[in-house]
């Protein structure tokens, strides 16, 4: 409320909400948002709706089956050769559509430095995995030292070969992408980071400049995206995100399919229509500029194209 996005009139239905979900949005998020239209884009994202508190019956709590794959806290182990770190379960923002809703929070749901050790200790003692995927959370809230502590150790094991990195904050936060964050990004081993954006209009100036940043200093950048109803679920916003992303030096990677959150139904687009969108832009995009749309199969069984 404090922010102008919601009524004062809305507050009291909304409690409900932050009570069960966690809610924040950043001043460069803030920013964009038409508080006078319901369906902003970018106000859908971020902007608490009672319709969060209603599950549908195909909805769950642990939709990506992360808990019976996490041999140590912090650890999810789905692919033979690569494996995630979740370092925190903080965030920047907090998305309405988010698959860890019920996990992520202000709190920080940070690795104690034994749990962080033991996580660290997990990938030493597993040669199989090649490439860590810091996600959570966003691991770019971390203090640029301890990034760099946990990315060095990481390139330090012979077998690890790549380091990935989940985030939303060169467009939620681009203030945080500072010279000293990018020095700690920067590895002997390749560290790719995948940037997390709907639409075209977070690609602000501020984000435009944080990701050159990135970029100049040779980190590939991976673009991701949820197709979600109202946010991007037609072929001139999609394709507006899409150029966005190449004109920042991102090369588009997954759309995914929503997955079945609690509460995110409002989101859900068919992914017969996301099969027609992608056909859509077939020709009037660069295949470069194409991502893979993609769904989490059931049970931990990872990421599939939809087909």
């Amino acid at each position: 409320m404090r922010a102008g996005l919601v009524s004062a009139e809305a507050m009291p239905a909304l409690e409900g909400v932050a009570a069960r979900y966690a809610t924040a949005i950043t001043p460069a998020m803030a920013a964009l948002i038409n508080p006078g239209d319901p369906a902003d884009p970018i106000g859908l994202q971020y902007i608490p709706d009672v319709a969060e508190l209603i599950t549908a019956p195909h909805e769950l709590e642990d939709p990506t089956a992360d808990a019976p794959f996490t041999p140590v806290k912090g650890v999810v182990h789905r692919y033979p050769d690569r494996a995630l770190l979740k370092p925190l379960l903080a965030c920047p923002v907090y998305c309405r559509f988010c698959f860890r809703r019920e996990k992520v929070g202000p709190d920080g749901g940070l690795l104690t430095e034994a749990e962080l050790q033991e996580a660290l200790a997990w990938f030493e003692g597993n040669a199989a995995i090649r490439e860590v995927i810091l996600t959570g959370g966003d691991p770019l809230m971390l203090s640029a030292r301890r990034l760099g502590e946990i990315l060095g150790r990481l390139a330090g094991m012979a077998h690890i070969e790549i380091l990935r990195i989940h985030t939303r904050v060169p467009v939620a936060d681009p203030a945080r992408i500072t010279a000293a964050l990018v020095a700690a990004i920067r590895q002997a081993k390749p560290v790719f980071i995948a940037v997390h954006a709907n639409h075209a209009r977070e690609f602000t100036p501020d984000a435009a400049a944080a990701l050159a940043r990135l970029a100049d200093a040779g980190v590939p950048l991976l673009g991701q995206s949820v197709l979600l109803r109202g946010v991007n679920d037609d072929a001139p916003a999609m394709e507006a995100l899409l150029r966005a992303m190449i004109r920042n030096r991102i090369k588009p990677y997954y759309l995914h399919s929503l997955d079945p959150a609690p509460g995110t139904a409002r989101f859900q687009v068919p992914e017969e229509e996301g099969l027609a969108l992608m056909a859509a832009l077939r020709g009037r995009l660069p295949g470069h500029a194409l991502p893979l749309f993609v769904r989490e199969t059931p049970m931990g069984g990872g990421k599939k194209p939809v087909a």
